[in-house]
């Protein structure tokens, strides 16, 4: 047994459930877990709960079909939620007002592009009923220090508050990871997975050929918000490392990765951007605006608002997963100085259209991002450990060059649905997109159980996924259904007096809880549809 260091300072809490990380998956799993009654703690690092789509600043990364099916009935709520929000509390024109599917942003990834804060208001909207009865306790500004183990169970886990120093142990039936990067698995002992497979283990067509590569992982983002006033400068000063990342370029890219040279991710072919739409090149400001004034009253907004979620700002140059805490804090810095100094470089060097040179009008927003730098309270992490799962999915599961009947595998313990390409980002092995179509797919029930533990669940992007396959589960409503499956999966076994693995293989059971999961509304098939 794993014992957490004896400290007059610190604190003991119990609940049924604790969810550690409020991100997308945990906030979806600790509302699973109040709704179906349990007490619930949910910790969160940052100041904000919500991860992707709030401290991480992405909006939301979705499917054709999210208007009509395809995701949780609760994450439809929060979706609705944003809509009315801005209904409710922002001067919009009145035909942005009617219009039913309002994307605030109209940006160019998403339905619905909207302001972290929108969504940190709605989330805690949805929460208030649970909080308020004393159900829900959320800890944010508390980190995870240590977990305490018995055997194949998680008997604890300490939390530090960041503000004031103390320790705080919580005592449940359930423990949930939902951190960004897995950081319970290992200090719980659980056995885990990361980087990329190889195709001996996987046989996965676009696994890495030879021997896994377990610091080979997805890039990360420090994303940040900006704006631009035409005529004005808001020049930052010259980051430290501006004139390294001012010359880098990657031996895969095809130019400076400061520069508006780029590829298309499916194809590896040399493409063009421009900053603002007007010509023949893509605009990435368009990409992930998250504001576009023309849906205000005139002069309500300045201008239109960005987040910057870019090729230009992937950070490859290192994991932050297992590597020392040293380490770790030269890539965090160093991935926040290649965002600063893409922003500086867009302000005083980037080539504009008319022959100029840079837009000085550009304007840091760290008011939207909640943060003193401007930039996300959180790195967008792509790319976590991953359980070792009594199921994994494969790239032969949802790949739709793998599956020549046009559906992607049947999973008979289906806890939900999720829809997106294959989509992974330039790794730190300096490995090159990889961008395949994919079938729309089921989350088996399998891939949230560890092969081992008894009440440590995967609550977020690292379920019984591969390398390959996290590139479609990693995205804002599969990681919100993930998330609900977990809180709602570690309730229905407390409720039962079973563990996981027996809901799973006992075929009562699992349909007895399937058919709980659909009662709140959470679907478990698709209709007929194309890949994407």
């Amino acid at each position: 047994m794993v014992n957490t260091k004896s400290n007059p300072h610190t604190h003991n809490h119990q609940a049924d459930i604790v969810v550690i990380g409020g991100g997308t998956g945990g906030y979806a799993a600790a509302l699973a877990a109040a709704k179906s009654g349990k007490k619930v703690i949910m910790t969160e690092e940052t100041d904000w709960i919500g991860g992707q789509l709030t401290s991480q600043a992405v909006p939301p990364d979705e499917h054709p079909w999210i208007e009509q099916f395809g995701c949780t009935r609760s994450y439809r709520q929060f979706r609705e939620g944003v809509r009315d929000y801005y209904r409710r509390h922002f001067p919009l024109t009145s035909e942005a007002r009617s219009r039913p599917h309002l994307n605030p942003g109209n940006g160019g990834v998403s339905r619905l592009c909207h302001e972290p804060r929108a969504a940190l208001a709605v989330l805690h909207d949805m929460l208030a009923p649970y909080v308020n009865s004393g159900r829900l306790q959320i800890l944010t500004r508390h980190r995870l220090e240590s977990v305490s183990v018995d055997g194949d169970d998680v008997h604890s886990v300490t939390v530090r508050n960041l503000t004031s120093g103390e320790s705080v142990t919580l005592h449940g039936t359930y423990f949930l990871d939902a951190t960004e990067c897995g950081d319970v698995l290992p200090l719980a002992g659980a056995e885990y997975v990361t980087g990329a497979e190889s195709k001996s283990q996987t046989g996965e067509p676009n696994a890495v050929d030879g021997d896994a590569l377990p610091q080979d992982m997805q890039g990360f983002t420090y994303c940040f918000a900006m704006d631009y006033i035409e005529g004005e400068d808001h020049t930052i000063a010259r980051p430290e490392r501006y004139d390294f990342w001012k010359t880098y370029k990657a031996d895969f890219w095809p130019d400076r990765l400061l520069s508006w040279s780029g590829v298309r991710p499916s194809t590896l072919e040399h493409v063009s951007y421009e900053l603002f739409e007007g010509t023949d090149k893509y605009s990435l400001f368009f990409y992930r605006r998250i504001i576009d004034s023309r849906n205000f009253q005139e002069g309500f907004y300045p201008g239109d608002i960005t987040l910057v979620n870019w090729p230009q700002n992937d950070y490859w140059l290192g994991s932050v997963i297992d590597v020392s805490a040293e380490e770790r804090e030269q890539h965090l810095w160093d991935a926040k100085q290649l965002s600063l100094s893409l922003l500086y470089w867009l302000q005083t060097e980037a080539p504009r259209p008319d022959g100029g040179q840079g837009y000085p009008g550009l304007r840091l927003r760290p008011d939207i991002v909640g943060t003193d730098d401007g930039l996300a309270m959180y790195p967008y992490i792509r790319e976590s450990r991953r359980i070792k799962a009594e199921f994994t999915v494969l790239e032969q599961h949802v790949s739709t060059a793998c599956r020549p009947d046009g559906k992607a595998e049947q999973f008979h313990d289906s806890v939900g649905i999720g829809c997106y390409r294959i989509d992974l980002h330039p790794s730190t092995g300096n490995r090159h997109y990889i961008d395949v179509s994919s079938l729309p797919f089921q989350i088996p029930l399998g891939s949230l159980i560890p092969i081992r533990m008894n009440n440590l669940l995967p609550a977020c992007k690292n379920l019984g996924v591969t390398h390959i396959t996290n590139g479609c589960y990693r995205l804002h409503p599969v990681e919100w259904n993930i998330g609900e499956a977990a809180g709602f999966l570690a309730s229905h076994c407390i409720d039962r007096g079973i563990m996981p693995r027996e809901v799973r293989n006992e075929a009562s059971e699992l349909r007895t809880f399937q058919t709980m999961l659909e009662s709140y509304g959470i679907e478990l098939a698709w209709p007929t549809i194309r890949p994407v």
